[in-house]
């Protein structure tokens, strides 16, 4: 499949991008206006581990990829309908999970499972097991304390099937299940396993067309109501949590809003009053369909360091972000060498490392931070951690290297802010276009010169306001004079006439 940018054909906005020397595709990133320009990497495709090479056999069709707190990686071999659990380097298998023993004492096994979850409080495995229609919970040993079944609430539409395809428990040890035929959020669990709801349903897109009915609906009456479709939202694709936030993603490619959400224990979007984007700006275009081809984050991570990585399953690349949404690094693609895709399934990471599962090559890609990576997430960390001056240098250091690279312009901007330098702030919120760092930098640069010049500013208003009045009597002084002249001549011209 080639993809190429809308932009190029429609506008030549990549001309000038070179091949990576270290990757099968080319290296970008976007400028403040939203074009895609020539950019160093972040990150390079080290290798790429198949089954054979951990001496397991043939992945088929892995669907997922989770890391627990052990560093311990549990791939889900779905075709084959095991976990494969691998060490931190990626060498060694440490445990195949394809029986379980049930608290009976009977042995099951896994029928097309989907996704993974490790908790760290509580050292138990979370188990998506798709056509079994349920979620299994066993601890290192296989040994199952709990499973999963479709809820028998009124809630849940018992005309659908159970259907797990991404699991997540959280710090109290609530469970939360994606369903692949669910639109209404993921369904929730308590500990005890008894489902409590839906959690974090996507908002409806608000396309001309839906609100052009929800105006029509004002003057329609109920039974026409009853019977006209109705419009639902895209569903939720795959989550993460990371400490009190659950992040979610939708692949649909007809919704924009909701791509991404970080969810609080309430459900609420704290990135609902924000307008982001995620994933390549400009739709990419299939020469082999002849189509413009959206979008669609299938998976989500969040990094150790609180990066934002999201998989793309159109393009075959993750798009990194920081904790602010502000785009770091774009790595992969569709291609056949190591480093691209034929069909990405999932992501994760490790300390400076992303792995990206291929669900077509049966492979997990193994990414490595280059030295510019290294030197844009030591200033991201220092920034995320309110280190603004101590990250100056760094981002100062991303500059050299790549002029281009705006969210180094935003540290900047911020760090300078941050030291009371208002007008380079300016210059750099500017450079960055971010109207609201440029707004404070302002605010602080006028109130800076109010306080220097105030002796000057109130001695000119004096000045002014004493020559104000002055100008104020002359005129008065000219206006009276005028009137009494005026005055003068019509008592003159009247007493000619009387004489006459």
């Amino acid at each position: 499949m080639s993809l190429v940018f809308t932009g190029v054909l429609l506008g030549g906005a990549m001309t000038s991008i070179a091949a990576s020397a270290d990757e099968p595709y080319d290296v970008y990133n976007y400028d403040r206006w939203g074009e895609a320009i020539p950019s160093q990497a972040g990150y390079i495709a080290d290798r790429a581990v198949s089954g054979n090479d951990l001496g397991v056999g043939h992945f088929s069709s892995p669907a997922d990829i989770f890391r627990d707190h052990n560093d311990i990686f549990y791939i889900v071999d779905s075709g084959n309908n095991r976990v494969v659990a691998v060490d931190s380097e990626f060498e060694k298998v440490v445990k195949v999970y394809d029986e379980f023993t049930m608290p009976d004492g009977s042995k099951t096994t896994l029928s097309n499972p989907k996704g993974i979850y490790v908790s760290e409080q509580n050292d138990l495995i979370y188990i998506a097991d798709n056509e079994n229609s349920r979620v299994l919970i066993c601890d290192y040993d296989a040994n199952v304390v709990q499973e999963i079944t479709k809820p028998t609430s009124e809630v849940f539409d018992q005309k659908r099937t159970f259907l797990p395809q991404r699991v997540v428990a959280d710090k109290a040890g609530n469970v939360y299940v994606v369903l692949g035929n669910i639109t209404t959020g993921a369904a929730m669990f308590n500990p005890e396993g008894e489902f409590m709801g839906f959690y974090g349903a996507n908002r409806v897109e608000p396309t001309a067309e839906i609100v052009g009915n929800y105006i029509m609906n004002l003057f329609t009456s109920e039974e026409k109501k009853a019977r006209q479709a109705r419009n639902v939202p895209s569903g939720i694709t795959s989550f993460d949590i990371d400490g009190d936030f659950v992040f979610t993603c939708t692949s649909s490619t007809t919704q924009t809003t909701d791509t991404v959400k970080k969810l609080n224990a309430a459900g609420n979007n704290i990135f609902s009053g924000l307008t982001l984007s995620f994933g390549d700006f400009t739709p990419m275009y299939d020469t082999t369909q002849n189509k413009v081809m959206q979008p669609q984050i299938c998976d989500i991570d969040i990094a150790d360091d609180g990066n934002i990585n999201c998989l793309d399953f159109t393009t075959g690349r993750v798009f990194q972000y920081d904790e602010d949404c502000n785009l770091l690094f774009i790595a992969g693609t569709i291609a056949k060498q190591v480093g691209g895709f034929d069909q990405v399934s999932a992501l994760e990471s490790m300390g400076n490392n992303l792995y990206v599962l291929d669900q077509q090559k049966n492979t997990v890609t193994v990414f490595v931070e280059t030295s510019f990576g290294k030197i844009v997430h030591e200033a991201t960390s220092l920034y995320n951690a309110g280190y603004y001056e101590e990250a100056l240098d760094p981002w100062y250091e991303v500059l050299k290297r790549d002029g281009n690279y705006r969210r180094a312009y935003i540290g900047v901007a911020s760090a300078l802010l941050n030291a009371g330098d208002y007008e380079g702030a300016m210059k750099y919120a500017e450079l960055a276009d971010t109207p609201a760092i440029y707004n404070k930098a302002f605010e602080g640069y006028r109130m800076d010169f109010l306080k220097e010049n105030f002796t000057t500013i109130i001695v000119v208003a004096v000045i002014a306001i004493a020559a104000l009045v002055v100008l104020s009597k002359q005129l008065k002084k000219r206006r009276l004079a005028k009137e009494a002249a005026r005055n003068a001549e019509i008592d003159k011209i009247s007493k000619e006439k009387e004489e006459e």
